[in-house]
């Protein structure tokens, strides 16, 4: 009997250490997927929208009796976000609807931009597209549309594909316009198809919370976040593989979206209100906001000194006040 070689007896092991590693990671990225869902199950209704799942949570007036409202959240997050504090402030003179966008809380992806190896995303013009049929199932025709950070993206493709259906717009530290060089290695990485598929489980199962922590605190910089934001808001949802893949791939291609879309922006004629403040390292007012209002002439931006990217937290009155003059000027006050 002869021996195996040694060389082949390596191999053996090092592909089941492999092979072991691979079955860990799934088994912990789909244990904390499932704690993720079990502690912060949908808030509101799950619409079907041509066979795509869309969370939608309504509050405040009821339908026709009171300005229909549409809160866009930004990237990494979901309607939790629009529900810590701002939509309470509204629910008096608005019917306020929040909606998670695709992949991200309990929306589903776009049919053709889900699977571990894809390496497609939903665009902007596409979001908007869904998440204007969910609307319409709720009964609003013709809302003011409100979207933060990356939502604003969407909300400026809402703007451009529905002119006639919508009443205003409101940029909250919106990505508006096309910016200088790339967004770095790690969207790259994990908005391509083989990182969605080899890095995002292993990100999924053992991302310490330190690091979700570090994320907040970077994301509200200079300020810090509201007590209990964090525990509230579920980013361990964020963490889910499809959630991670989603937001990835979105952002890592809205850039060519961005170019596209500014050159219609003279077809932009509804109000539109821009809140930015001026220490926003994450979406720039002077790449965006300040840009978009020489390109809009119906766009007006009120500027916030030394506030970061969550004005909605920070100041949320001068989100409201936005808000108002957007309907004020749209005559729906």
């Amino acid at each position: 009997m002869t021996s195996t070689p040694l060389d082949v007896r390596v191999l053996i092991a090092l592909l089941a250490l492999v092979l072991g590693m691979i079955v860990l990671t799934q088994w912990r990225a789909t244990a904390r997927e499932a704690e993720a869902e079990r502690d912060y199950p949908p808030l509101g209704q799950i619409l079907d929208v041509d066979g795509v799942k869309v969370h939608v949570l309504i509050k405040g007036q009821e339908a026709g009796t009171a300005p229909d409202l549409v809160l866009i959240h930004g990237a990494s997050g979901n309607l939790r976000d629009m529900t810590f504090d701002l939509a309470d402030r509204l629910t008096d003179s608005y019917r306020v609807i929040m909606v998670d966008r695709p992949g991200l809380g309990w929306t589903d992806r776009l049919p053709g931009n889900a699977g571990a190896w894809n390496g497609t995303s939903e665009t902007p013009q596409e979001q908007a597209a869904l998440l204007h049929d969910a609307v319409l199932q709720v009964g609003a025709t013709n809302p003011i549309v409100l979207g933060h950070s990356y939502g604003g993206s969407v909300a400026v493709a809402w703007g451009l594909a529905y002119p006639d259906m919508t009443a205003a717009l409101v940029l909250v530290s919106a990505a508006s316009e096309p910016w200088p060089g790339s967004l770095g290695l790690l969207y790259q990485v994990t908005g391509s198809a083989w990182g969605g598929a080899l890095v995002i489980p292993l990100a999924t199962a053992f991302v310490p919370e330190s690091i979700v922590t570090s994320s907040i605190e970077s994301i509200f910089a200079p300020q810090e976040a509201p007590e209990g934001y964090a525990a509230y808001i579920g980013t361990d949802l964020a963490l889910r593989r499809k959630s991670m893949r989603g937001n990835a791939q979105q952002v890592n291609s809205l850039l060519p979206h961005m170019l596209q879309m500014k050159q219609e922006y003279d077809h932009l004629t509804m109000p539109i209100e821009l809140v930015h403040g001026t220490t926003d390292n994450i979406v720039p007012a002077h790449i965006h906001a300040e840009v978009f209002v020489r390109d809009v002439p119906t766009a007006r931006l009120k500027l916030l000194p030394g506030v970061g990217h969550m004005p909605h937290h920070i100041q949320p009155q001068e989100v409201v006040d936005a808000i108002d003059r957007a309907s004020t000027r749209a005559g729906l006050r």
